[in-house]
């Protein structure tokens, strides 16, 4: 199911390059083509290359777009095998807790096969898009 956006709807957008495939970049909806499957957006972290750097506007297919999750409050906390988002690279990448030392978790990418370390304030509670509403991924694991 392909949802339908407008001018102004903040959206994640879904890298399917080498490198980066699976992460979501934050953008805004500028607007809907003719065509009706792609969308023109704006970067809320990327921008383009030279002197000046200005946002990064593209041209994007609908389908590599969701909304954004809701926000929820901060856990003071996650355990291991708990599912995330760390924020890395200006993108969220899916990725798994496998340890803890102090205030720094060692997450797990299933898609780079990498480990990295990250302070809490870098990681959410992974949720996943189902049928057009947010769905916890411990929920989901029951």
């Amino acid at each position: 199911m392909v949802e339908e956006f407008v001018k102004g709807d903040k959206v994640e957008v879904c890298s399917k390059q080498d490198g980066f495939f699976g992460s979501y970049f934050e953008a805004k909806i500028l607007s809907k083509l003719p065509s009706g499957s792609f969308y023109k957006v704006k970067y809320k972290n990327l921008v383009t290359e030279g002197e000046d750097p200005l946002p990064l506007i593209e041209i994007i297919a609908a389908d590599e777009i969701r909304p954004m999750p809701p926000k929820l409050s901060l856990p003071s906390t996650f355990r291991r095998h708990d599912r995330v988002d760390a924020f890395d690279l200006d993108a969220w990448w899916f990725g798994e807790i496998t340890g803890r030392r102090g205030n720094t978790f060692s997450v797990y990418f299933p898609t780079t096969n990498d480990v990295c370390e990250y302070p809490l304030e870098r990681l959410r509670r992974h949720l996943d898009l189902v049928n057009g509403h947010w769905v916890s991924s411990a929920a989901r694991q029951q």
